[in-house]
């Protein structure tokens, strides 16, 4: 809440949802926390902000925590209805900003459904495109991305943290007492074998085989010889999840309400790898180390034993109420410029569909392999944005296999750079920003040089006497 101290909390949905879980009427709220009834009433429909001390009479008085009223969810959700309805299947209805800041504010259940109904409104209509193709290899082809969207959406929504489990990974790594620069790997092999009786097995550097597999019957966890230290110690962390926390895990994944039994099993995985990510990097551990080094992506990888991978992923998940890091955003992308992997606890937009921003420093992190790239960023909605960009790379476990490589991106809202090392140096107030958007869809930036499609909101002219590097301009 301290670096967001000046933006007003409207959150009239949070409110409300508390006071009918407490079955109160607005009156009798309103007599708890000290103030007039058609005060609440003008907070639950967003009419007034809530005010700092009623902030902390219902934290006081109903034990909840403040940090969960704050706007980023709203503008997080905002901006995925307003990627939606840019659909031209909305062209003729005139949705502005405000309507969707209403709905969002007012019935953020109801928002989520809409997106959720036109997610799968683009899947009918990529099908039914496809139809030729699928009665050539089977109708088992559709919709399989459908599940994984659904996935990243519920830690999208939770701001990729799952505080139960992270804090069951903590207490975990306290027992098998794993330290920063600790070989971790030798300590989950010896607590397999001591709790479960799992012997871990080599398994050859066979490129074709399993990275790992896991024999139930015979308690035999085989392990690739390809795999990196950091790689091993994350499946033999996965295994710890599977065998110690199924319980656990299997009730989230019953409240996460998934449409389907696939989009359940790739959750269940997703939050395994979680619990791996938050094993090997303890919470209060890992947030003193960041905040000791400013973050300093190296120097943490170096100390810790994890992959650069790791690292950046787990400084996305640093959301603990009460003890929470650097907001940052992690997404992980492919060559062709395909979002493999996107968290984030800022209101940093990923497309939902489609390619990234073009103009986003990942891109040319292709062209600097190695070396991190610092770019200073703006979003469509004006928040500004410290980007860094990194390759990673597997090498060819053959020959004739290509590499393959990835760039990752981390960033934080420019408020915060003074925190990250990567900033060392850069003057934030003069340094050249980069105009991002979400995608070239719904971008509304008119003299953008690389962009490849007009913005599917927006007429476009063309001029037979006149080329630019964008043969058209925007209405």
């Amino acid at each position: 809440m301290a670096a967001n101290a000046r933006q007003k909390v409207f959150a009239g949905h949070a409110v409300r949802r508390l006071r009918e879980k407490l079955g109160l009427k607005q009156v009798e709220l309103a007599h708890r926390l000290g103030v007039s009834p058609s005060y609440v009433n003008q907070i639950e429909s967003n009419q007034r902000p809530l005010s700092a001390s009623v902030l902390i009479a219902v934290s006081r008085t109903f034990g909840v925590d403040i940090t969960t009223f704050g706007a980023e969810d709203l503008d997080r959700l905002v901006a995925d209805l307003r990627e939606a309805t840019a659909d031209p299947v909305f062209g003729d209805l005139e949705i502005g900003l405000q309507d969707l800041k209403a709905v969002a504010n007012l019935s953020p259940a109801f928002a989520h459904a809409f997106l959720r109904m036109h997610v799968a409104l683009g899947r009918s209509a990529e099908w039914r495109a496809s139809l030729d193709d699928i009665l050539t290899v089977g109708a088992a082809g559709e919709g399989k991305l459908v599940p994984y969207e659904e996935v990243r959406d519920y830690f999208h929504y939770i701001d990729n943290y799952v505080d139960d489990l992270d804090r069951a990974a903590e207490a975990g790594a306290e027992e098998m007492g794993i330290l920063a620069g600790a070989d971790a790997r030798a300590a989950f092999t010896a607590h397999l074998a001591a709790r479960f009786g799992v012997e871990v097995e080599p398994a050859g550097t066979d490129p074709e085989a399993p990275l790992s597999r896991y024999d139930a019957r015979r308690r035999r966890l085989h392990l690739s010889g390809i795999l990196t230290p950091a790689a091993a110690a994350f499946r033999l962390a996965t295994t710890i999840a599977r065998l110690e926390h199924a319980a656990l895990i299997d009730s989230m994944v019953a409240r996460g309400s998934f449409r389907s039994a696939t989009a359940g099993d790739i959750c269940r995985l997703a939050l395994y790898n979680y619990y791996a990510g938050a094993l090997m990097l303890p919470y209060g551990r890992f947030l003193r180390l960041a905040r000791t080094r400013r973050h300093d992506l190296d120097r943490l990888a170096l100390e810790t034993g994890a992959s650069l991978e790791q690292v950046c992923h787990r400084l996305s998940t640093l959301q603990r109420p009460g003890m929470k890091g650097v907001p940052f955003y992690f997404a992980k992308v492919d060559r062709a410029g395909n979002i493999t992997k996107r968290h984030s606890a800022t209101r940093f937009q990923f497309p939902r569909l489609g390619g990234a921003c073009a103009v986003w420093n990942v891109h040319q992190a292709f062209e600097n392999p190695g070396s991190t790239l610092v770019q200073v960023g703006e979003m469509p909605d004006g928040v500004r944005y410290l980007c860094l960009a990194r390759t990673v790379h597997a090498p060819a476990a053959r020959f004739g296999q290509p590499p393959r490589v990835y760039a990752l991106g981390l960033g934080c809202e420019l408020s915060y750079a003074e925190q990250v090392i990567h900033a060392t140096g850069l003057d934030l107030k003069s340094a050249p920003v980069a105009r991002l958007g979400v995608s070239c869809r719904i971008c509304p930036r008119q003299d953008c040089d690389l962009r490849v499609f007009p913005p599917l909101d927006r007429e476009i002219r063309t001029d037979p006497d006149v080329r630019n590097v964008v043969p058209f301009t925007i209405a």
